[in-house]
């Protein structure tokens, strides 16, 4: 019967196009449908639930050997050819107070920890705790304020010359202005909310308080995300939501890959659906669509099913001998494409739905 054909497609067909009027862009269609039985909903917070534009809030010398302006004027030249978000918040930060970024050489990116630099002559490694560590600088004496810090939701940046502790920076991201509005739809739901970040842990867990969620994966190497999706996986089906070309092996890996459309090329070809706004809410607008869809085709399948159930039997004529009704192939015709409005029509109700 041509309902029976026309039930799941025509209900994808609108769902997508009502997609696609919500700035939701599915590149498969089979994502619908696996959107619908996602059970976590794990998020990149740089660039996703935050606005990705970080600005320095704090600087504090650890030696009287350098001035502030100084300082920044180091770390601003080791991150002068950086794209990476930090980074730009210290080139921004010297752009503001006057500050020339000093000329910097043999810049080498150290993924997820920093990167290590020779700035006017002298050998400076700008990142994070794990980076001092494994060069061995000593970070005991502004180990309280960088906590203190983090717990305020920023981000510690810590720089050294010539191997020893030179100043603790702080760099803060906000939230984007519907962020917990996201989160509490999915939570809504019955959706359980991740967050998956590279920042310290009490950075990590101070941005997870703020926004109502639990579960904190924090000091995620980019290579980890990847790991910290499949150890989601074993609680149920993971979608995963990025902006950053870090992102895309995990945005892989998920179930579902939800790329904000306002992230980069690699990150948006990684995944499946696409957010064209930045706006957070639109993964709880893609969910809802989704279950919207799926509630949709079984409704369409079953109406499909069970009219053919009931009047292929009448077309037969098996009611006849007992007295009952026939039905003239003119009339089960009109009958059959009865069904198929019926299932374009009730398909045609998900033009509304997702708003």
């Amino acid at each position: 019967d041509l309902a029976m054909g026309l039930a799941t497609p025509v209900s994808i067909l609108v769902g997508t196009g009502r997609g696609a009027e919500l700035g939701l862009l599915f590149r498969r269609g089979d994502a619908l449908q696996r959107l619908a039985e996602i059970e976590i909903v794990a998020f990149d917070k740089t660039g996703t639930l935050t606005e990705g534009r970080p600005a320095l809030t704090d600087l504090i010398p650890a030696a009287p050997g350098f001035a502030p302006d100084e300082l920044l004027g180091m770390a601003a030249g080791a991150e002068a050819r950086s794209e990476h978000p930090l980074a730009q918040a210290l080139l921004a930060a010297a752009a503001d107070r006057g500050v020339t970024p000093a000329p910097a050489r043999r810049v080498k990116a150290l993924p997820g920890r920093g990167l290590s630099a020779e700035v006017g002559g002298r050998a400076v490694l700008l990142g994070n705790t794990r980076a001092m560590t494994e060069a061995g600088v000593e970070t005991a004496l502004l180990a309280p304020a960088a906590q203190a810090l983090a717990g305020e939701g920023k981000t510690p940046i810590w720089l050294a010359v010539h191997g020893q502790l030179a100043a603790l920076l702080a760099v803060s991201d906000p939230l984007k202005k519907y962020a917990h509005d996201a989160v509490a739809a999915l939570q809504y739901d019955g959706v359980e909310v991740a967050l998956i970040s590279g920042d310290t842990r009490a950075t990590a867990q101070a941005v997870g308080r703020e926004l109502g969620i639990l579960r904190v994966v924090a000091e995620v190497l980019p290579e980890g995300k990847v790991n910290a999706v499949r150890d989601l996986h074993a609680r149920g089906a993971v979608a995963f939501v990025g902006d950053g070309i870090n992102d895309a092996p995990a945005l892989a890996a998920a179930d579902v890959g939800i790329a904000i459309g306002t992230g980069t090329d690699v990150a948006i070809e990684a995944a499946e659906v696409v957010l064209m706004q930045g706006d957070p809410q639109g993964v709880a607008r893609a969910y809802a669509l989704s279950r919207a869809t799926m509630r949709n085709i079984k409704q369409n399948l079953f109406w499909a099913f069970a009219y053919n159930t009931a009047l292929i039997p009448v077309a037969m004529g098996v009611l006849v001998p007992f007295g009952g009704p026939g039905l003239s192939p003119m009339l089960a015709a009109g009958a059959m494409a009865f069904s198929s409005v019926f299932v374009v029509t009730n398909a045609l109700r998900l033009r509304r739905a997702g708003g």
